[in-house]
């Protein structure tokens, strides 16, 4: 069993990966790790999309860079996996909920010794025409739906990047 604090310790973004598509045994424990997430009154709302075409990964990614003002850039650094994090419009508290998921599945990537970064515009990238035309092929309404946010994963091309020093003064006591 890891060492949760390791984990969480030694786990960093990682922005540059290999073609190599990760096995579906280790996605499905990523996926679960974010259906086990924290949700306010268990409401359970957050959905997650997981895309491993590679044409709808790619294309996904570059809407994404545009929106961050990047024509041209894939925003997902070339993962050969991403799952989208969504939930229904109606659920006031969707972000926190998915940003549970989203750190769950980090850390369960990170566990299984692969690469991973939260890439944000989620909401943005499905409010664009081609994001809602990836929702409505998933089957899922994009109407219904926003998107929260986004995990890319693969096996990372390099080292993993080492943890900054962490600042002083950020736990206080009353």
């Amino acid at each position: 069993m890891s060492d949760i604090l390791e984990v969480l310790k030694t786990r960093r973004s990682v922005r540059k990966y290999k073609k190599d598509m990760v096995p579906e045994e280790l996605l499905d424990r990523i996926l679960e790790a974010g259906l086990y997430a924290p949700t306010g009154m268990d409401c359970q709302k957050t959905i997650l999309l997981k895309i491993t075409d590679q044409e709808t990964v790619r294309t996904l990614g570059l809407v994404n860079g545009r929106i961050m003002g990047r024509e041209g850039m894939d925003a997902f650094y070339g993962a050969p996996v991403v799952i989208s994090v969504l939930s229904k419009n109606t659920d006031p508290i969707a972000v926190y909920n998915g940003s549970a998921a989203i750190m769950n599945m980090l850390d369960e990537a990170a566990s299984l010794g692969l690469g991973s970064c939260w890439i944000h515009r989620g909401k943005e990238q499905f409010e664009t025409e081609e994001g809602r035309e990836i929702l409505r092929r998933a089957g899922i309404d994009p109407d219904a739906y926003t998107g929260i946010d986004n995990v890319i994963v693969g096996y990372a091309d390099g080292e993993l990047p080492k943890a900054s020093p962490r600042k002083a003064g950020r736990i206080v006591e009353l």
